[in-house]
């Protein structure tokens, strides 16, 4: 036979059709990249092609080669359409015969109808250990257990998407993601092309482990990126659980403690350290790992096979070192960062906006009537409503609403008073006290919540010792002996506040529990500081204490636990742990305050004595007014505009989440009495819309006019509707970058104008329309003091324009529009009849030809009031300026 010359491959073609020939030609090739022939075997034998001694005269070879060319024997001594066969096989399974794709495709095999209907079974490691993992996932994403649930509800029945925001390395916005797959599009939002980890962030609450259960459940059921063949996810603080001494290889960390291959672990982590981009790990809770480890000063590991600590592999594994090309999803809490060169996209998480409350009343309420009463009485209720922008709140507070249209036949009625966040959790921890007692098709439970609290005190007292001792010392996991230490009785395990969970240690599995969620920790936790008559002051206030970096100790106790060192400059200070997210104290701090409001007397004097529930609030109302007097007493102060100026830091919103949740008008006023500046700046704060009521709630009783900065935060229109209190006492607004719709204007509008005292209003990159500057322009026309608006990089059009135009030409005192945007020139050609009082205009990146500026060159002639008008970023040519060079107000570039 001639032999023919070689491809590129080095394959030999045969001009033959012949599929004997093709195996004859082709024999060395095959034998070099055939490494399983277990799966072909498998194969032959299901459809009768081999006999079950052929396969034993394959198997009995003493090397892998010998026992290919044995089967190549076997097969081309078996004819045609066996041979055809066999090429069938190694094109379907493509995972086992990798590196036979080009072969297949050079050669353009194309089996013929006899063969496609034959059946072809993938034993395959790879792709069995594949078909494993989402068979694991599977079952581990499909239920999700909540609050007041005793059994398991479908994750599909209670997920919905939240708000996706991509982010810079400074969280500056770079716009929104529409769905999870965009978590993995390496095409958007990539800060660094070789970073190698996606970094989820979010508030407490927002859904970050739920996201990434829902994303498990994709991929599971086959509606992922079909390129990941390896779904690996692990909870952070499971690296917590081992020794320092401890070491283990990545192949042990995969598959010892994570999911084990059934067959051939040696073949699939092969092919894993050869393909790292199939696989796909998801890293849950970086802030839950506790401990003093750096993540930016790991030693390197270049073998995946050398042991090394779980936390050095988890390094590692998120910088590339290890797996390089595989996709790392990370998430923590707002306020963690990673060092810059691990990043490569980072996306935060903002909860639910309107929309998706709306939606999601619909998915948790299917009848239209009871979504109609919900909706209403959050609309009547904004306090509770803001609570709803987190996906948790948000469920817990739609699950009391069940809970309470299912116990009475009218629609249920909110309490007098404004629900805190401590009335949520008391309500969700009275359902869940409620659940556990006999029910009666004809008799309904009707105990009261004093009756449910006193029934299970001892569970209740039991479930907060637990909670205190594991926040004390920073842990959220519990072994057998820590919970049956806390006298915790199978019962009480059954109320569904702590579950179960099986940690991966260096011993194996082992049994522990947690609480649902932090947050519920951090609850228990403040009832036990409150219930227990042994708790004294000082230990009651220890949490507070946690506010205060390293090496503050200087400063005298009672004030200590707001000073911002930071925001202070003090130098020299210990270096915090990286990894240690204080929120869990701050909640236990948050609802501290509302259990010991005077409203919750009613309930817990059954519980504690009077007198213990008087001293403990004294002593609380005590320390919040003096640390909120000294917080803001030691601020940097800037004299600027006329106003004494402070930029406070993220501690001052969660001191006035405090005073607020002590729903206690006389530790309002005293706060605001410690407010000495006039001009607060809380920019970049992490603000919530929720956080405004927080605010009204003490600057209403300002008795002076105030300016108030809120730009970069997350308020949207609730938070300006949580506003309205303190509307009467600022001068100076600026809510700029938070989500602002028309709905949003519409309420500045009707309050500001009753006021007529503002002087500055900034609502630049919201989303306002041209229907939001009919709600400007009143502004304008009724406030006669306003000078400065700023209203650019929203969704105005020329109609819009020519409205606010109209505005600012009526207008007697506005000196300054900001950046106008997309705005038609045309809409504004009498420029110099807008106003005398105008000295500067900015038209930024708008659209204005050179026929335009001509027009604002002739109207400067007849207006010497303006000083500037910059065009920069706009349709014109660097020799187009020139003809405009005498006009020295017009500025270009």
């Amino acid at each position: 036979m001639e032999k023919q010359a070689p491809s590129r491959m080095g394959i030999i073609r045969s001009e033959s059709p012949s599929h004997i020939k093709l195996l004859i030609i082709n024999r060395e090739l095959l034998v070099t990249h055939i490494h399983n022939t277990q799966c072909l075997l498998d194969n032959l034998l299901k459809n009768d092609y081999f006999s079950e001694e052929d396969a034993e005269i394959v198997c009995a070879c003493p090397t892998q080669p010998d026992k290919v060319r044995k089967l190549l024997d076997l097969v081309q001594s078996k004819g045609e359409e066996v041979c055809e066969f066999l090429l069938y096989v190694i094109q379907q399974l493509e995972d086992a015969y990798v590196d036979l794709r080009p072969w297949l495709s050079e050669i353009s095999f194309s089996p013929s109808q006899l063969i496609q209907s034959r059946t072809v079974v993938n034993t395959d490691p790879v792709s069995r250990y594949t078909q494993k993992l989402r068979h694991h996932l599977g079952c581990d994403s499909k239920f999700i257990l909540c609050y007041g649930q005793k059994e398991e509800l479908l994750l599909e029945e209670v997920y919905m998407d939240t708000v996706m925001e991509l982010v810079g390395f400074a969280n500056e916005s770079l716009g929104h993601l529409g769905n999870l797959a965009g978590l993995l599009d390496h095409s958007t939002g990539i800060l660094n092309e070789q970073g190698e980890t996606v970094f989820l962030s979010g508030n407490a609450g927002v859904g970050k482990s739920v996201l990434l259960q829902r994303l498990q459940s994709l991929w599971a059921s086959g509606q992922l990126d079909a390129c990941v063949k390896f779904f690996f996810h692990f909870r952070c603080r499971t690296f917590s659980c081992f020794k320092e001494s401890d070491v283990l290889s990545l192949q042990d960390l995969l598959f010892k403690h994570y999911c084990y291959p059934e067959q051939d672990p040696e073949e699939v982590f092969a092919f894993l350290l050869r393909f790292p981009h199939t696989a796909l790990f998801t890293f849950d809770g970086l802030d839950e790992l506790h401990s003093d480890f750096d993540l930016s000063s790991v030693p390197d590991i270049s073998s995946p096979l050398a042991p090394a600590h779980p936390l050095v592999l988890l390094a590692n594994l998120l910088s590339g070192k290890l797996l390089k090309g595989a996709t790392k999803l990370l998430t923590a809490r707002t306020g963690i960062e990673i060092p810059r060169q691990l990043l490569r996209k980072k996306v935060h998480l903002r909860g639910f906006s309107p929309s998706h409350l709306q939606a999601y009343a619909r998915q948790m309420f299917p009848d239209r009537v009871l979504q109609a009463r919900l909706l209403d009485q959050l609309e009547a209720n904004p306090n509770l409503c803001s609570l709803c922008t987190v996906p948790l709140f948000c469920w817990i507070i739609f699950r009391c609403f069940q809970h309470f249209y299912a116990a009475f036949d009218t629609t249920p009625q909110l309490p007098d008073y404004t629900v805190t966040l401590t009335d949520i959790f008391l309500l969700a921890t009275e359902d869940h006290l409620n659940r556990v007692q006999p029910t009666s098709l004809v008799q309904r439970n009707t105990r009261s919540q004093v009756e449910a609290f006193c029934s299970s005190q001892r569970t209740l007292h039991s479930l907060g010792q637990l909670a205190h001792w594991g926040m004390e010392n920073s842990l959220f996991v519990f072994s057998q002996e820590q919970v049956q230490a806390s006298e915790l009785q199978e019962e009480d395990l059954q109320l569904g506040f702590l579950r179960a969970v099986l940690d991966l240690g260096p011993g194996g599995e082992q049994l522990s529990y947690e609480f649902f969620h932090i947050t519920l920790q951090a609850f228990f936790t403040a009832f036990f500081l409150v219930v227990d008559d042994k708790v004294g002051t000082q230990e009651l206030l220890r949490f507070f204490q946690e506010w205060v970096p390293p090496g503050g100790a200087a400063v005298t106790s009672c004030f200590s636990p707001f000073l911002p060192f930071q925001c202070l400059g003090v130098s020299g200070l210990a270096r915090e742990d990286p990894f240690k997210n204080k929120d869990h104290f701050h909640f236990t701090n948050l609802f501290l305050c509302g259990l010991l409001s005077k409203a919750k007397q009613k309930l817990l004097q059954h519980l504690v004595p009077v007198a213990t529930l008087k001293r403990k609030r004294k002593a609380l109302w005590a320390h919040l007014f003096r640390s909120l007097r000294s917080y803001l007493k030691n601020l940097p102060r800037v004299q600027s505009g006329g106003f004494s100026q402070v930029q406070a830091m993220p501690t001052f919103i969660w001191m006035l989440r405090c005073i607020y949740e002590t729903q206690s008008e006389k530790v309002g006023q005293l706060a605001a009495r410690g407010i000495c500046a006039n001009y607060l700046k809380l920019t970049y704060c992490n603000a919530c819309s929720a956080d405004c009521s927080a605010l009204s709630f003490v600057l209403h009783h300002s008795r002076k006019q105030l300016a108030l900065d809120l730009d970069n935060n997350n308020l949207n229109d609730y938070g300006v509707r949580e506003l309205q209190p303190c509307f009467s006492c600022l001068t100076v607004i600026r809510l700029s970058v938070n989500q602002i719709t028309d709905s949003g204007v519409k309420v500045l509008s009707e309050e500001l104008t009753k006021y007529k005292i503002l002087t500055f209003l900034g609502l630049y990159n919201n989303q306002i329309t041209d229907v939001g500057v009919k709600y400007i322009a009143k502004i304008l026309d009724e406030c006669k003091s306003l000078t400065h608006l700023k209203l650019g990089l929203n969704k105005i059009t020329s109609e819009g324009g020519k409205c606010l135009a109209l505005a600012v030409k009526n207008s007697k005192s506005i000196f300054d529009v900001g950046k106008l945007r997309k705005l038609r020139l045309r809409r504004l050609r009498n420029l110099s009849k807008v106003t005398q009082e105008i000295c500067s205009f900015r038209l930024i990146q708008n659209q204005i030809t050179v026929k335009g500026i001509a027009q604002l060159a002739d109207a400067l002639k007849k207006n010497t009031g303006i000083t500037e008008i910059c065009l920069n970023g706009n349709l014109i040519k660097p020799e187009e300026a020139k003809v405009f060079e005498d006009e020295k107000r017009i500025v270009f570039f």
